[in-house]
């Protein structure tokens, strides 16, 4: 079966490539791919697929079996993120301030081809007694995630496992990252804004030194943080931003710093909130500043579970053979794909997209550039999946 979907994703690929780089040429940033949503659901729709909207813009479809022996979910995200391209390729971003440098058009795109070929397997599916949800999803890189809406709505109740990719410049093409556990953090978002007497500079005796406080917060806040948490959680705080005051000799009344907090373990993140709060008015009593917290809980964690790991290892030593998988490293980057495999099976896989010899581009720069055989390698990663998943179901016990 691996064989007859990799040939008619081969099949597809010259389309696939284009439809690809009219996605790149035409970005669209999180909660407004409403032209994204249109080529996709119009070629789904030729297909012969009926589709449903998930929110203003994403769609989702069911295909194969109606009473299934296993229900699969395959998931990609559609937005662009809000930064200039400079990458120079012939089909660049026509959209100033908006270009796909995290990969998304290309997740888009393999998820559509997978979807196609699995269209033209679909009596297959329905003989191994296989039910397909495809999911395009809006606004993965908006908090807490398009994947919480499709979470909330009720989308993936009925699905057994699910399964993504995302792109990896710093892997080859023809590669793919596997790993168990955790494979990218939870990340949330952190800003303590503090408030007090200000004053002249020569005399911060008579202030309440609102600048050293804050100077304060972001040395030992973090510091206090990696004494309190246990290091296996991976938690990291970093500040992104500080902002006070404006001249030499002014010591403000008002300040704040904002940044991340990241980490790798679930229930750490659940209950890190009661934590900030301690430590955050611990670190400021000295100074006697008023401190407010504001910690926005962003997307858990990515923990990819055995099965997932499996059905993806299966499907990619199928088509790729054995060499192609390898161990991916842990990432303290947020994916909103995490909502989706919280309490369920499944797994994110890295997708390789560097060109062999070529140089190492990073994701959210306005130079990325993709090897693009990565995308019909997504399309038959995708559409074997399924069937990789019942092929191991019986092997692996579920994780939860």
């Amino acid at each position: 079966m691996i064989d007859s979907l990799s040939a008619a994703v081969a099949d597809l690929e010259p389309e696939l490539v284009e439809f690809r780089r009219d996605l790149h040429r035409n970005p669209e940033p999180s909660w407004q791919e409403v032209r994204t949503t249109r080529v996709v659901a119009d070629r789904l729709t030729a297909a012969g697929l009926r589709l449903e909207k998930i929110d203003q813009t994403g769609v989702y479809a069911d295909l194969g079996a109606t009473d299934p022996i296993v229900r699969v979910g395959l998931r990609a995200d559609m937005d662009a993120l809000p930064l200039t391209e400079h990458t120079g390729l012939e089909f660049a971003s026509r959209r100033k301030g908006t270009a796909h440098a995290c990969g998304h058009d290309v997740h888009t795109t393999a998820l559509l081809g997978a979807t196609l070929a699995l269209v033209a397997h679909e009596d297959a599916l329905r003989d191994a007694g296989i039910g397909v949800r495809v999911i395009f999803q809006p606004a993965e890189e908006s908090m807490p995630g398009g994947a919480k809406v499709v979470l909330d709505k009720g989308l993936v109740d009925a699905l057994e496992i699910v399964f993504a990719v995302h792109c990896d410049p710093r892997r080859d093409v023809g590669e793919i990252g596997l790993r168990v556990g955790p494979i990218t953090a939870a990340a949330d978002q952190v800003t303590v804004r503090l408030s007090g007497h200000g004053g002249h500079t020569s005399r911060p005796f008579l202030t309440e030194d609102l600048t050293f406080a804050l100077g304060k917060v972001m040395t030992d806040l973090p510091g206090a943080m990696s004494r309190r948490m246990d290091p296996r959680t991976g938690a990291l705080l970093v500040w992104g931003g500080v902002h006070a005051g404006g001249v030499p000799n002014v010591i403000p009344d008002s300040g704040e710093v904002t940044g991340t907090l990241r980490m790798l373990d679930a229930s750490a993140w659940q209950g890190v909130g009661p934590l900030l709060e301690q430590l955050v008015d611990a670190v400021v009593a000295p100074y006697g500043v008023e401190a407010e917290l504001r910690h926005v809980p962003g997307v858990p964690p990515v923990v990819n579970t055995q099965w997932g790991f499996d059905a993806l290892s299966l499907a990619t030593t199928g088509f790729l053979g054995a060499s192609a998988v390898g161990p991916a490293e842990q990432s303290l980057g947020g994916e909103d794909f995490a909502w989706l495999v919280m309490n369920r099976e499944g797994a994110l896989a890295r997708l390789g997209t560097r060109t062999p010899g070529g140089p190492t581009h990073d994701l959210h720069r306005g130079d990325l550039v993709v090897d693009e055989r990565a995308i019909g390698i997504g399309a038959r990663l995708y559409a074997s999946a399924p069937f990789t998943a019942l092929a191991t179901r019986m092997s692996t016990a579920p994780s939860f």
